[in-house]
C-alpha cells in the first residue's frame, strides 16, 4: 500500500510540487513563531523574583553636590528621616539609575580564574534596597551598616551569575576581579533572579555594589515601598515634602508596577501582531491546501470512478486520498525539520536549545493536524462520486 502511494505522489510530482513547497513554507513559519512564543512563555512561567507592587521611584535632579562625605551623608540622611517619618513609607533605598524596569542599563565584565564574563548588568544600591523589593536570599546575606565603613570591596551576585561563573559549588567567599582584573571583589551573598526588564525577557547575569557616600554627586533616583494606604493624596504630599527638602531639583514619581506593565507591552505588542500575522497566514494555508485537494479530486474522477467499479470501498476511498496527503506533507516536514534541527545545534540567537524543540515539536503536530483537517472533507466528497457517472464523464 504504501509503495503504491509513493510511486501515485512520484508519478504526479509536478502537480504535487505546490502541495510540497506550501507545507515546508508554512512549517517554517510556524516554527519561527512557535519558537518566539515558546521563548517568551518559558521567560513568563518563572518566578519574578521581586515584589513590584506598593513600590515608588522619585526621580531628582542632583540638588546638592561636595566633594565632602560628611556634607553629603548629613544633606541626603536628613531626607531619609524626614521620608521615614511619614507612615505610609515602609522601606526607602537610593538606588543608581538601572533599577527594574527603567529605561536605563549599566554592564561590565567580571574575572574569575582568568576568564572574564561580559556584559554583567551591575547595580549601585543601598543597604535597604533588598528590602524595598523583597528580594530573596539564597546563600549568605546582603549588605549592612558594617559594609559601608569596610574598605573591602564586597558584591552580592544574581542566582544566574553564580551558576555562570561557579556552577554548583558555593559562590559566598570567592574573589571575582573586574574587568581588567585589578580590583578584587569579595562575594558575600547570593539572591534570587530578578526580571528587572520585564515578565517576558530572559534574567540577566547582575551582581549588587554597596554605593558609597560621593555616589550621591550622581545617584538621582530613590525607591520607596509603601503601605497599601499611599493614594493620589499621599503622592502630592510626598511630591511637596520632597520639593522642600530638595529646593531647586526637578522631580519625577513613578509607580513600578506601572513600569512593569509598560515594560512588558513591549514584548505583547509585536507578539500580538505576529499572532494576527499567523492567524491570516493559517487561514491563507488552510483554504490553499483545501482548494489544491479539491483540484486534485476534480482531475482525478476517473481513477477514482475506476477504483470504485472493480470493488473499492468509499472508505478506501477517502483512506487513500488522506493517506496520500500525509505521506506528502511527512515529506515535506523531513525537510522542514532538517533546517529546523540546525538551530538548537547551533545555538542560533544563543536561546536554550528547549525551546527549539519543543517549538519544533508543536509545529509538526500543528502541520499535521491542519492537513489531516484540509484533507477530511475532499476525501468524503470523493468517496461520494458515483463510478458510472465518473467513468462516463471520462
Amino acid at each position: 500500500m504504501f509503495k503504491h502511494l509513493i510511486k501515485l505522489i512520484w508519478n504526479k510530482r509536478k502537480q504535487n510540487f505546490l502541495f510540497l513547497s506550501e507545507i515546508l513554507i508554512s512549517f517554517l513559519v510556524i516554527f519561527a513563531l512557535c519558537s518566539m512564543f515558546v521563548y517568551y512563555f518559558l521567560n513568563y512561567s518563572k518566578h519574578n523574583g521581586l515584589q513590584y507592587k506598593q513600590v515608588w521611584s522619585v526621580a531628582y535632579s542632583t540638588p546638592f553636590k561636595s566633594e565632602n562625605k560628611d556634607s553629603l551623608s548629613q544633606f541626603y540622611e536628613q531626607i531619609r528621616q524626614q521620608l521615614k517619618a511619614l507612615p505610609q513609607i515602609e522601606e526607602l533605598s537610593f538606588s543608581s539609575s538601572n533599577y527594574p524596569y527603567s529605561e536605563s542599563y549599566s554592564s561590565t565584565g567580571l574575572t574569575f580564574n582568568g576568564k572574564v564574563n561580559s556584559m554583567i548588568n551591575f547595580y549601585s544600591v543601598e543597604n535597604d534596597y533588598a528590602k524595598v523589593f523583597s528580594m530573596e536570599l539564597l546563600e549568605g546575606r546582603w549588605f549592612d551598616k558594617s559594609d559601608v565603613s569596610d574598605a573591602k570591596q564586597k558584591m552580592v551576585i544574581n542566582a544566574t551569575l553564580s551558576k555562570m561563573m561557579f556552577g554548583d559549588s558555593k559562590a559566598v567567599g570567592k574573589h571575582a576581579g573586574d574587568y581588567d582584573n585589578k580590583e578584587q571583589f569579595k562575594i558575600i551573598g547570593v539572591v534570587a533572579d530578578t526580571k528587572a526588564d520585564g515578565d517576558y525577557k530572559p534574567v540577566a547575569p547582575a551582581f549588587y555594589k554597596l554605593m558609597d557616600t560621593l555616589a550621591f554627586n550622581w545617584t538621582g533616583h530613590l525607591l520607596l515601598k509603601v503601605g497599601p494606604d499611599a493614594d493620589a493624596a499621599f503622592e502630592s504630599k510626598l511630591s511637596k515634602t520632597l520639593a522642600s527638602l530638595m529646593k531647586n531639583s526637578d522631580l519625577e514619581i513613578k509607580h513600578l508596577e506601572d513600569m512593569r506593565e509598560s515594560k512588558n507591552s513591549e514584548t505583547l505588542i509585536p507578539m500580538m501582531i505576529c499572532l494576527t500575522i499567523a492567524g491570516f497566514l493559517i487561514i491563507n494555508v488552510a483554504l490553499g491546501l483545501f482548494g489544491v485537494l479539491w483540484y486534485n479530486i476534480s482531475q482525478r474522477r476517473s481513477e477514482i470512478g475506476l477504483r470504485m467499479a472493480i470493488g473499492a470501498s468509499k472508505s478506501a476511498i477517502a483512506d487513500q486520498l488522506v493517506t496520500e496527503t500525509v505521506v506528502m506533507t511527512t515529506l515535506a516536514l523531513l525537510v522542514g525539520v532538517f533546517f529546523a534541527i540546525q538551530f538548537p545545534m547551533l545555538n542560533v540567537f544563543n536561546i536554550p536549545a528547549l525551546v527549539y524543540l519543543i517549538a519544533l515539536f508543536i509545529a509538526v503536530i500543528f502541520i499535521y493536524a491542519l492537513v489531516f483537517i484540509c484533507a477530511l472533507y475532499p476525501g468524503k466528497q470523493a468517496a461520494a462520486i458515483q463510478p458510472a457517472i465518473a467513468l462516463h464523464e471520462e
